[in-house]
């Protein structure tokens, strides 16, 4: 079977689960209070930054921070289901393909969905600004670019978190102990950005980024981003994860 019809499978077995359901109610749940608070962003936090940043990055903190890191740990642990429900996974393996080629299919998948959630935020984040701007009165639409350049920025640098928690959901074959390691990993985020190796430590990535553009709105000016040694450390996470994510893929079924 090919790599490419291999992938396209898994895609259409989301037709059956509510991933994509799960992807969008917990990013209307942040933005309802968002909304219904939108004049608190007229008085930001700390000084410096205008109304419509402030608007922005707040919301972009709790999707980075909480939404976004808990939802992908469900979807893994979702995307794992799918193939145990009805021995399905037996069924794929007995088939002439490589495990390590359908563990590789079902990270992309991951990837398309982490990239459907960041997109759908970003889209609410355009109708929710619209509906505040209107209703107060006051522009809290920051620049196009600005918002999608964060976005993406999100996106980029979440693939090593992606590749952990991938690696959790598959090494740990219970689901309640796959959820409760990704979930516990989010705890110490805010604690890790702040240590000296907070590159070490994949799941604070995306809140990283946010916090810094903070910074940058606040002070007005760009931050200096020191490359070195993050993205070395971030790449060689990234393929260790992943390289153990394949071998441990079905291993229990295959004994």
């Amino acid at each position: 079977m090919k790599y490419l019809t291999l992938t396209l499978t898994e895609f259409r077995k989301l037709r059956h689960s509510r991933i994509l359901l799960l992807l969008l109610l917990p990013l209307v749940i942040l933005w309802l209070p968002n909304v219904v608070n939108a004049d608190m962003s007229l008085t930001p936090v700390m000084e410096g930054i205008t109304p419509e940043h402030n608007f922005l990055i707040q919301s972009f903190m709790g999707f980075a921070w909480f939404i976004y890191p808990a939802c992908m740990i469900v979807c893994t642990v979702l995307l794992q289901q799918l193939e145990r429900g009805h021995k399905g996974i037996l069924k794929m393996l007995a088939l002439p393909l490589s495990p390590s080629a359908l563990a590789l299919c079902k990270w992309i998948v991951l990837l398309a969905l982490a990239f459907f959630q960041c997109a759908l935020m970003t889209g609410l984040y355009f109708i929710c600004a619209t509906v505040v701007s209107r209703s107060l009165n006051v522009s809290l639409m920051a620049d196009t670019s600005t918002v999608l350049m964060l976005a993406g920025d999100v996106f980029l640098s979440s693939l090593p978190m992606l590749a952990v928690y991938w690696m959790l959901s598959v090494c740990l074959q219970t689901p309640v102990f796959s959820i409760a390691a990704g979930l516990a990993s989010m705890v110490s985020t805010v604690l890790m950005i702040n240590v000296k190796i907070w590159y070490l430590y994949p799941p604070c990535y995306p809140f990283y980024i946010v916090t810094r553009k903070y910074g940058e709105f606040c002070s007005g000016s760009p931050a200096e981003w020191n490359l070195f040694p993050w993205i070395p450390a971030a790449v060689i996470i990234t393929v260790i994860c992943l390289i153990i994510s394949c071998l441990r893929f079905g291993q229990a079924e295959r004994r």
